[in-house]
């Protein structure tokens, strides 16, 4: 005799068989319902205590007012991931719906919500095919990207440079330095004498 799923399986999947994989569904764990079900009385919380309570967790690595372990050992060399570069990656079949010829920078992908967030630059990736000619101003593109871009006729462009914020000036003007006294123009402070007991 073959089981159901033996039977459903030489049948095939239909919308009226489909179930899910046994094991995925599970009873819900009714909490309060009689002390006979395991769960009740206390409602597996155990008895009073600052975790017995509503809304009463603890955070992450808390050891009770204890020193942290995170904070009892030593902390050693040096990590370079806060001077990491991340990159926004864009693909080519990402670029499709730009019009023949247009210029494709960093304005034009956030206008197009194809890159959002902060990031120190673009980097194009060769994942798919581009059929018309781009002008591709990034800061990287891959040798695949590079070879499809030029095959379809567009071109590789270094990015523009961008505009200091608030309209400083890149630059910083130094302060003109002042001129050496010369030693005549210098006072001349008299000694101080200690006048003492003899």
């Amino acid at each position: 005799m073959k089981s159901e799923a033996e039977k459903e399986k030489a049948a095939g999947l239909r919308l009226h068989n489909l179930r899910p994989r046994p094991g995925a569904r599970h009873r819900v764990k009714r909490l309060g319902c009689g002390e006979s079900s395991g769960h009740g009385k206390t409602s597996g919380k155990g008895h009073k205590g600052q975790k017995a309570r509503s809304g009463g967790s603890l955070r992450l690595g808390f050891e009770g007012g204890q020193m942290p372990l995170i904070r009892r050992l030593p902390k050693r060399g040096f990590n370079n991931a806060a001077f990491h570069k991340r990159y926004a990656i864009v693909n080519l079949s990402e670029l499709a719906d730009f019009k023949s010829g247009s210029i494709v920078n960093e304005e034009s992908l956030r206008a197009a919500n194809l890159v959002r967030g902060n990031f120190y630059g673009i980097k194009i990736l060769g994942d798919g095919e581009l059929k018309h000619g781009l002008t591709i101003q990034a800061e990287k593109v891959s040798a695949a990207a590079r070879e499809k871009i030029e095959k379809a006729g567009g071109t590789i462009a270094a990015p523009e440079a961008k505009a200091p914020l608030n309209g400083a000036a890149e630059a910083p003007a130094q302060k003109p330095k002042r001129a050496a006294k010369s030693p005549a123009s210098r006072k001349v402070k008299p000694k101080k004498t200690k006048v003492g007991k003899k």
